[in-house]
This record gives structure tokens, sequence and C-alpha cells, in this order.
């Protein structure tokens, strides 16, 4: 049975040890990294191994918090698939975590059971919970109106398939598919993030979800 990797990044030790004996009691997961704050974690990139099937990020950590360590993350040429954890229920702080490309938000006092549901669909389907996603992502408002201006060039319908597809290509590996540079790849994000106000990779798919714009739906 395949072992899955998870990393940790929170700044307390001893939530660091009990989740760590937690987790590999859930299921099938080993913990191989730790990180005691989002700076340090940011430091170690990009990972010259095996990069962990999923981050564990605290919210509330000295030097940078959580979202923004998601912001930066959205910087890299690879894709992290991140479960943010945190003792605040602000709603604020939840449509950021969504906003910035957190696949899944917990609360500290989740149950065991929740946890290992949320772990085990970020790995499985890409995101703990898809249908709160689409409800906490503020940008999409109106989508049926969107859908019916949306004009993108070919370029960029080639791009927005490959960042949708089920491969979960990285940047670089989309420019490879794609035949270009990754500057160029750059050219096509940003572009669509400022038209269509985008803040992530996930905020990407979602965007083609509600409007359409790629398979399952074309």
């Amino acid at each position: 049975m395949e072992k899955f990797t998870i990393a940790l990044i929170d700044d307390h030790k001893i939530v660091r040890e009990g989740l760590k004996q937690l987790i590999e009691k859930l299921g099938n997961y080993t913990i191989t990294h730790e990180f005691d704050n989002g700076q340090s974690f940011l430091d170690s990139l990009p990972f010259n191994k095996q990069k962990p099937d999923l981050f564990i990020l605290d919210y509330s950590m000295p030097l940078m918090n959580g979202i923004e360590v998601l912001q930066q993350l959205e910087l890299q040429q690879e894709e992290y698939k991140i479960l943010l954890l945190t003792q605040h229920l602000e709603e604020d702080i939840i449509d950021k975590a969504y906003q910035y490309g957190a696949r899944g938000f917990l609360h500290k006092n989740c149950s065991a059971t929740e946890l290992k549901f949320c772990i085990d669909n970020i790995l499985s389907i890409g995101y703990s919970n898809i249908t709160e996603i689409l409800k906490r992502i503020k940008n999409y408002k109106n989508k049926e109106d969107h859908h019916r201006n949306i004009k993108l060039s070919d370029r960029e319908q080639h791009f927005l398939t490959l960042v949708c597809d089920e491969k979960e290509f990285t940047y670089e590996q989309i420019a490879d598919e794609m035949s270009v540079s990754v500057k160029s790849v750059d050219v096509y994000r940003n572009a669509l993030f400022e038209r269509f106000q985008i803040k992530s990779k996930v905020g990407l798919v979602l965007f083609s979800f509600h409007n359409k714009l790629t398979a399952p739906f074309c």
C-alpha cells in the first residue's frame, strides 16, 4: 500500500509531536518534515528530495502567518497541497485561506475523524470540501454573467485546460506541455489573474469550474 508523506508547519513543538503521533495512527501516513515557522519552510524550497504529498500549516506563527505563507507559495513553480489548521474562525481568515490556494481548512478543535476525512480528500481528489471552497471564493459572484462574457485566446484556453488537468501539472510542466518558456506561462497566468481578479492556482481551477471552461464541462 502506498505511503503518503506529510509535512508539519507549526511553531509549537508539542503540537507537532501530538499531530505526528495522531496522524501516523490514522492511516498510511508518515511525517517526513517538520518546520517551526513559515519562513523556515519557505527557505527549504524547493525540496531536493521527494516533496511531501501534503503540508499541514498552522495559521498563527511568528515571522509569517499561514495566509502570508500561502501568498508566497503562489510565487513558486511547484504546487503544494496545503491544509490550514488554526484556532481562529474569523470569516476573513477562512475566505483568504481558500482565495490564496489552501486545499482545506480545519479548526484545531476538530476530531480525529474530521482530520482523517480532510487529509484523505485532499490526497485523493485535491480538496477537502469543494462545495465549501466554492461558497467561500468571493471573486465568483454572478458566475452566469461571467460565463457569457468570457473570451480566452487559444493559448489561454490551453493553459487553463492544463491547470485543471487531474495530473496537477506544475507551471514548469505546463510550459513543457505547451512548448513555451516558463516566462510565457507566467504571462498567461498573470493575465488571467488580473483580468478576472484571481489570486491563486486553486482560484484558476474554481474559475474554470464555475464557468464550465474545461473538462468535464467541455
